[in-house]
């Protein structure tokens, strides 16, 4: 049975983890046992990445002390159901996250569509990347770096780490909550099929619905109300007049 027959049957048992010191980027090291005919449902976790990377090709700064884990899938879902993917990759990082902190601790929420805030200042990487193979398969990688002692500055949004808001956590601690909550989320994400409890659950943990936001697109900027997502999950943004914006893509900033 492949991951396609069984992805909407998962059990934590059909996960596998290889915990190792420093690579290059976890993501990178699961894209290479994918071309070498890895399954899939594999946790790639390391102590320190070199050459980690965020979206649209940023360097991610990957010191010790934070969680640097990405998890390798094959033929997740039918290509057009997979743009819900990391609104449940968000749910799933959000709950580990949530797990850990303390009571009377600072808020945590996802920004749109899928970085985790406590009290506004991000404190997670979250990079989804994928491949055709050479069988046919298509490999895809979800990557995620959490500050859990560290709080490197990438110069784009204020930043936090879970210690620093009162999480008394390890990275093994945290990838335990993660490895358990990604499973749980992607059992409902059922290959796309679950978009709709996905979406509830996204909508519930989401900040700044109904604030003032600008959203950088490749070629502009659009500022207007976040009115939050619609069923498939893109960023609805009221521009006045009667006009909203579906937006699928871009980086949001608050105020």
């Amino acid at each position: 049975m492949t991951d396609e027959d069984r992805i909407g049957r998962l059990a934590l048992d059909d996960f596998r983890h290889t915990a190792l010191g420093d690579v290059g980027s976890t993501n990178t090291e699961c894209l290479i046992r994918a071309r070498a005919g890895d399954p899939g449902l594999h946790w790639i976790t390391a102590t320190r990445q070199l050459e980690g990377r965020g979206r649209r090709g940023r360097a991610w700064a990957s010191e010790p002390g934070n969680l640097y884990a990405s998890l390798l899938l094959i033929d997740p879902a039918p290509m057009d159901r997979l743009h819900s993917l990391p609104l449940a990759v968000a749910v799933a990082v959000h709950r580990a996250i949530q797990a850990v902190m303390p009571p009377g601790s600072n808020p945590v929420s996802i920004k749109w569509p899928n970085d985790i805030l406590i009290a506004g200042k991000k404190c997670c990487g979250i990079l989804l990347e994928g491949e055709g193979l050479p069988d046919g398969r298509h490999a895809l990688v979800i990557g995620c770096g959490i500050n859990v002692a560290r709080a490197p500055d990438h110069g784009l949004y204020p930043v936090t780490c879970l210690q620093a808001e009162g999480a008394a956590v390890s990275p093994e601690e945290l990838f335990a909550h993660l490895f358990r909550s990604m499973g749980e989320v992607l059992s409902i994400w059922n290959r796309g099929q679950g978009i709709a409890e996905i979406i509830a659950q996204w909508r519930a943990a989401a900040g700044g619905i109904g604030q003032k936001i600008t959203v950088n697109l490749p070629d502009r900027s659009l500022s207007g109300r976040f009115e939050g997502i619609d069923e498939d999950g893109r960023l609805m943004l009221d521009m006045g007049a009667g006009v909203v914006h579906r937006i699928a893509a871009g980086d949001v900033f608050f105020g």
